[in-house]
């Protein structure tokens, strides 16, 4: 087995183990930290994300990108707000950066 694979494994195996979400009705709390603003959500599978704080509060999206973009037209209206929304939010939990995609489901829109 080589290098790579071992990594991959453990990798595989530690997201696996961090990334349990919480129940489906209450969502997943999740932030996203951006220009200096720390925003709190909720994640709600399959993609939908609801805005918990912050200028956006109670604002629900279709996915963890359109949510993403909001947050930076919020901060930051003068520059692209093409992000990919499961690389920008990260599962609000102890331990080291989870970031969203991680409990993706297979077939997820972005």
């Amino acid at each position: 087995m080589s290098e790579g694979e071992i990594v991959r494994r453990l990798v595989a195996t530690h997201a696996d183990q961090q990334a349990e979400p919480a129940a489906q009705d209450e969502g997943v709390p999740i932030y996203a930290d951006y220009s200096g603003h720390r925003t709190r959500a909720l994640y709600f599978a399959p993609a939908r994300v609801q805005i918990t704080d912050g200028p956006l509060r109670g604002r629900s999206f279709k996915t963890p990108t359109a949510a993403a973009r909001a947050v930076v037209r919020q901060y930051n209206p003068q520059v692209n707000d093409n992000r990919n929304g499961w690389g920008f939010w990260q599962l609000e939990q102890p331990g080291p950066r989870t970031w969203l995609q991680a409990i993706r489901p297979h077939g997820a829109d972005l």
